[in-house]
């Protein structure tokens, strides 16, 4: 076989395309050639088919190239895919952000360690690293502050993929998003598993606000601070105060409200009620006129009435939602959720579609308030960029890329914005 470079791809999070470059930095400075790396979802059943079948796909464009499974669903089943006659290596969320684990691996042959599966315990993991790779995207970065998660929603499989929370120190993180900025980075954003609990692990037990606090203090020209998806329930005092008080952080926020009935909250071990997202949602946009939320709802949770479904639906229109995340309820093997009563299959489906009409509707509303505004917009290609609340804008001829500019929205087409 011709020596060429390791094809990569993703499934998933952006933690997991953010640890994918890492893995790609790793595996090249490894000298790792002909090889095809799989970095596998675990967050629903259909995820972890649409793993295996990006596998097989991959197999077949890619003949005689092991292929090398790594992701949560490694994680959580690695039986599944070292029983794949494709696979030849199956490997851990932890290990995969090693470098050892990529010297130790040869293609073609895979010499180097001989088990099949490389997969530990991810609970016994205690620290997270700062994986200091340069950023990747062309104009937006991404950095890691948090990996893990301590809680245990009846749903959910990721904690026992990810393993229980840790945090990047604060240092650490400021003096990557420093480089990055030296790179010509305009935007950062913050990534993990579950953003809210960063500092819980550290001395001293800092807060999320503190840590953006921190960065905006000591990286001053950084114009964009952005943070990814949080649970609105634990919010601290200091990420109020910086979004009341600090315009280079973003005025967007995607929240991880999953449902809007107390009920179905309760059933998948939520920690927060209906009214304290509704709470939270008027409390920012009082601090923060014209922030934006997005926001996670399952549709179809077992034991959910149509009843308590219409309480989700209406959760769009009481937080004002803008930008919706629609997940159809699919039941995670080993979750206490696969043991309660399901809803069936056709109602499922009606509801995540009525769920994704209601997102589209509140899409177009804010669309429709953005005509004739004038927007500051991060250009990521010659006709594209996004706003301060991460819609998207659709340009009429060429702009610079990577470029911070006031642009003029002139319409929309339902998705995005055109300027």
């Amino acid at each position: 076989m011709s020596a060429k470079p390791p094809v990569f791809a993703t499934l998933g999070c952006r933690l997991n395309t953010y640890e994918t470059e890492a893995m790609r930095e790793m595996a090249e400075a490894a000298g790792l050639q002909g090889a095809v790396v799989v970095n596998t979802c675990a967050v629903t059943a259909e995820a972890v088919r649409k793993a295996r079948q990006e596998i097989r796909r991959l197999a077949r464009e890619n003949p005689g190239a092991p292929v090398i499974v790594t992701g949560c669903a490694a994680q959580t089943e690695p039986e599944t895919f070292a029983a794949m006659p494709e696979v030849a290596r199956v490997i851990g969320n932890h290990e995969k952000m090693q470098p050892a684990t990529w010297a130790g691996i040869r293609a073609p042959d895979l010499i180097g360690p001989t088990e099949k599966v490389q997969v530990d315990d991810i609970m016994s993991v205690r620290e997270t690293a700062g994986h200091l790779i340069d950023g990747f995207g062309r104009h937006r970065a991404y950095v890691q502050v948090q990996n893990g998660c301590d809680h245990r929603c009846t749903f959910c499989i990721i904690p026992y993929g990810r393993g229980n929370s840790r945090s990047v120190p604060a240092g650490v993180v400021v003096e990557q998003i420093k480089r990055l900025r030296d790179r010509g980075f305009n935007e950062v954003v913050l990534t993990g598993v579950d953003l809210t609990s960063w500092g819980a692990d550290l001395p001293g037990q800092p807060r999320l606000g503190d840590l953006v606090m921190r960065i905006l203090r000591l990286v001053p020209d950084l114009p964009r601070l952005r943070i990814s998806s949080i649970d609105s329930i634990e919010a601290d005092e200091n990420l109020m105060l910086a979004i009341a008080t600090e315009p280079r952080l973003m005025p967007h926020l995607h929240l991880s409200l999953q449902a809007g009935d107390d009920m179905i909250l309760k059933r998948m071990k939520r920690r927060h009620l209906r009214d304290d997202a509704i709470r939270f949602c008027e409390e920012a946009r009082r601090l923060r006129p014209g922030i934006v939320f997005g926001a996670d709802i399952i549709a179809g949770f077992p034991t959910e009435t149509e009843a308590m479904f219409a309480n989700s639906l209406k959760l769009v229109e009481d937080c004002g939602l803008t930008f919706l995340h629609v997940f159809p309820y699919s039941a995670r093997k080993g979750t206490p959720a696969a043991r309660m009563p399901r809803v069936s299959g056709p109602a499922i489906k009606d509801r995540a579609a009525r769920l994704r009409a209601a997102g589209d509707l509140a899409l177009r509303r804010h669309l429709d308030a953005q005509q004739g505004q004038t927007r500051r917009v991060l250009t990521e290609g010659p006709r594209l960029g996004r706003t301060e609340q991460f819609t998207e804008v659709a340009f009429t001829r060429d702009m610079p890329e990577g470029a911070l500019m006031d642009v003029r929205v002139t319409g929309h087409d339902g998705q995005r914005l055109t300027a």
